[in-house]
């Protein structure tokens, strides 16, 4: 499904036309109020968000932040405003493409497919771990909704914990992991500090100590 955010009707009854044409299945709001209450309710069953930037009561970039601390879900931006200023803006937010009014159809259902072939190939990127959701191909961290800034090596350690959901890791193994890609010497007592504030910032429960082996985070 669709989420199609547009104020002017003109466009949205066009585009709603267009687009179920192509056999796209589509839910529409005209405010970001709106926008806002069908992402809550229905945002695991969205697939793809065509969202313009100027709304009646706020920016499309506010739903923009509010979708991608739940879902890293395609985000396409529809727009008459066409400076360099704002497209920057929306690709180093993180949204997949920006495309400006007034727009020939056929291209915008050309980009959508090509956004969507990339999402496809990307989606295993997103992993939910109880309460935290990583986005390894934006690099960005969100637990209960909120974003979780991590320094670099909390970040290189909370990889290395990822793509080995599940499994036991020595101390020594990740020391080994941490050197080998940094390029620096880790101490044993920096990688205890360093799970202590991984451990505070993904939840006391996110990397699971067996004493006296090592540590494990597990997952689905």
């Amino acid at each position: 499904m669709i989420l199609l955010v547009e104020d002017d009707r003109f466009i949205l009854e066009g585009l709603t036309l267009s687009l179920r044409g192509e056999g796209f299945s589509l839910v529409t709001a005209s405010s970001l109020k709106e926008a806002s209450s069908i992402v809550k309710e229905k945002l695991n069953q969205i697939e793809m968000v065509l969202l313009d930037v100027t709304l009646p009561d706020g920016s499309g970039f506010d739903l923009f932040y509010e979708i991608r601390k739940k879902s890293g879900i395609p985000v396409l931006f529809l727009t008459a405003m066409d400076d360099e200023i704002h497209k920057v803006m929306a690709l180093e937010q993180g949204a997949d493409d920006y495309i400006t009014k007034p727009f020939h159809i056929r291209e915008l259902i050309a980009r959508m497919r090509a956004v969507m072939r990339r999402y496809k190939g990307t989606e295993s990127a997103l992993i939910r771990i109880g309460e935290n959701l990583i986005d390894l191909t934006k690099g960005k961290i969100y637990r209960n909704d909120q974003e979780v800034l991590l320094s670099a090596m909390e970040y290189k350690l909370l990889l290395i914990f990822v793509n080995n959901k599940n499994q036991l890791l020595t101390r020594e193994l990740i020391l080994d992991c941490l050197y080998d890609d940094l390029g620096e010497y880790v101490s044993d007592n920096t990688l205890t500090v360093y799970i202590k504030r991984l451990r505070d910032k993904m939840g006391s429960d996110f990397i699971e100590t067996v004493r006296g082996v090592g540590y494990r985070v597990k997952g689905d």
